[in-house]
């Protein structure tokens, strides 16, 4: 924690460097991707502060969308579609997925049970072979999943109906930190 703590009272000795953020937000890109430590969007991208609007989930699960009963998750979406404006959406999913992992292999997940409830709304449970520590089909599956799942959201819905929205499903190798684009015309997951 140390380090962390150093870091953090450095950082707010340059603030010249931070003020004009204070101005507000127009962030171009949604990055959808899971709470996993070893996923850093702003470093997979080279993204500046105020250029990235991230919605952080384990496993990168969208949830269904519901007026009713609306999660933390719908909401982030809906302001950056609504309010920010973003005009590209990408969900990134990543190798090694604990999540997916365990939705993969059929994990007993009932000592967690927050877990195990959250994941089971991931649905459909992703494919792929249990024995790859990657998970990598199954995690490439499983963002596709959710894109089709955002679609359902209306305003990502009417979005994309005007031509104002772009959705992309990324997969981050953290082994190599290679990233890979789903590409609909191969139905591939290609090096971007």
């Amino acid at each position: 924690m140390q380090p962390l703590i150093d870091n953090a009272r450095m950082f707010g000795q340059r603030p010249e460097e931070f003020a004009e953020l204070a101005q507000g937000q127009s962030p171009q890109v949604l990055f959808i991707t899971c709470s996993d430590s070893r996923v850093v969007p702003a470093l997979i991208t080279g993204a500046r502060p105020g250029e990235l609007f991230e919605l952080r989930t384990a496993g990168n699960i969208v949830p269904p969308y519901a007026c009713e009963h609306p999660t933390s998750e719908a909401a982030t979406i809906e302001y950056a579609v609504e309010v920010l404006g973003v005009r590209d959406l990408v969900v990134c999913g990543h190798s090694h997925c604990g999540a997916v992992g365990a939705l993969v292999r059929g994990d007993d997940l009932d000592a967690v049970p927050a877990v195990r409830d959250w994941l089971a709304s991931a649905t459909p449970r992703p494919q792929g072979a249990a024995e790859d520590p990657a998970v990598a089909e199954g995690v490439q599956g499983h963002v596709l999943a959710q894109l089709l799942r955002l679609r359902s959201y209306p305003c990502v819905e009417a979005k994309l109906a005007e031509g104002r929205l772009t959705l992309h499903a990324w997969y981050y190798e953290v082994h190599t930190g290679a990233v890979l684009a789903h590409h609909p015309q191969t139905d591939a997951f290609t090096a971007l």
